[in-house]
């Protein structure tokens, strides 16, 4: 008896509220296992779940970066739909599909790795192309027999700021860590190391897509280009060591990015060079390691306004979940390969500069072979 009148006095709260009220509370749940345990309570509360897209809310709260995405597919589902899925059918995906989004975003153990495609422009380069940030991409002072490094132009202020900009691999990566090493110029008397005092991180995108896109790549290393930019991820600033050696900068937080770009900001100038007494920053390498989401999940854009559609293969989710024993060793001889290729084409663009009468300022600098071989 006592049971029957404790069943009767039981009542679904979602279904005691007004329903803008429910999708408030529900949103406070913030673990996509919360949300998958909703969907067990019951029938009403699963169709509840599922016909809000609190997944999808979910994701974009967490990850405002992937907001862009306005349609998602499930590559399971392409042999066995045959005809146009129903309304239902589409809600359902997406509460697979960004449940598992979200779970891989929070909980995949791969191994980092380096996520920079090119290097894109610096502020100012001292000595170009010998000089240029397209040198910060091989994890080696040494280039084909020449120190390989990329150089700011050198100021009597030693508070002026440096930028350096990277084109990020494409697809959606979790950025954990960044890596720079100060350049030490071992040619020089005393090998003064040319650090910065600090650092800073932004990552975002392009103003106008694929336009834009366009003209980035095809712009010179040398030239300045940060007002072609929006950026929506801004670090702490990070103590830089006077140090010669990787010196890793770990993000508070991880910061999903979906291809993009990454300006890395230098501030303050510690070392003066001993021939001109002019303040320079100097970097050798730098590198970008995140978590790759490929190819569980892979990201087509949709032109020309800058959505995207998700693509979900969910046979493959288990590499992208499972932690690997050791990162993916660099290849050095294609890298440096990339690197011969990419200096060619910066002596292509100069020499077409001079043969076209336009040709950006470059300052002398002495024959670094030789100081090489004087070292």
């Amino acid at each position: 008896m006592e049971n029957n009148q404790r069943d009767e006095t039981r009542s679904d709260f979602l279904k005691c509220v007004e329903i803008d009220l429910s999708f408030y509370i529900m949103s406070f749940l913030d673990d996509p296992a919360d949300l998958v345990r909703a969907t067990a309570v019951s029938h009403f509360w699963r169709q509840f779940v599922i016909a809000n897209g609190l997944a999808k809310q979910m994701c974009f709260k967490k990850f405002p970066q992937l907001s862009n995405i306005v349609a998602v597919s499930d590559a399971s589902e392409s042999e066995n739909i045959s005809v146009d899925p129903t309304e239902q059918n589409i809600l359902e995906r997406n509460q697979k599909v960004y449940i598992s989004l979200i779970h891989a975003l929070t909980k995949s153990k791969v191994s980092a790795k380096d996520c920079i495609e090119d290097a894109v422009s610096a502020s100012s380069t001292d000595n170009y192309p010998d000089e240029s940030v397209v040198n910060t991409l091989t994890p080696r002072d040494i280039f084909v027999r020449r120190p390989s490094y990329w150089s700011s132009k050198g100021q009597s202020n030693p508070e002026v700021p440096e930028t350096l900009i990277y084109k990020l691999q494409d697809g959606i990566w979790v950025i954990t860590e960044i890596n720079i090493q100060p350049f030490e110029a071992f040619f020089q008397p005393g090998k003064p190391l040319y650090s910065a005092k600090s650092v800073r991180f932004r990552i975002g995108h392009t103003k106008n897509g694929k336009e834009i896109e366009g003209d980035v790549k095809n712009m010179p290393p040398y030239k300045p280009i940060d007002d072609l930019f929006v950026w929506t991820y801004t670090s702490p600033e990070f103590p830089m060591a006077q140090e010669n050696r990787l010196q890793p900068f770990k993000l508070p937080e991880p910061v999903v990015c979906v291809g993009g770009y990454l300006e890395i900001e230098l501030s303050g100038r510690v070392q003066r060079q001993e021939m001109d007494g002019l303040f320079y920053i100097c970097v050798c390498y730098v590198r970008v390691l995140g978590q790759p989401l490929s190819p569980a999940f892979e990201i087509n854009k949709v032109e020309p306004n800058g959505n995207m559609e998700l693509n979900y293969y969910p046979e493959k989710l288990k590499s992208v979940m499972e932690n690997s024993s050791v990162s993916a060793p660099t290849n050095l001889q294609q890298l440096e390969e990339n690197i011969l290729w990419d200096r060619i084409g910066l002596l292509e663009d100069l020499l077409r500069g001079m043969q076209d009468g336009v040709l950006p300022v470059l300052e002398d600098f002495p024959d670094l072979d030789a100081d090489v071989d004087g070292a």
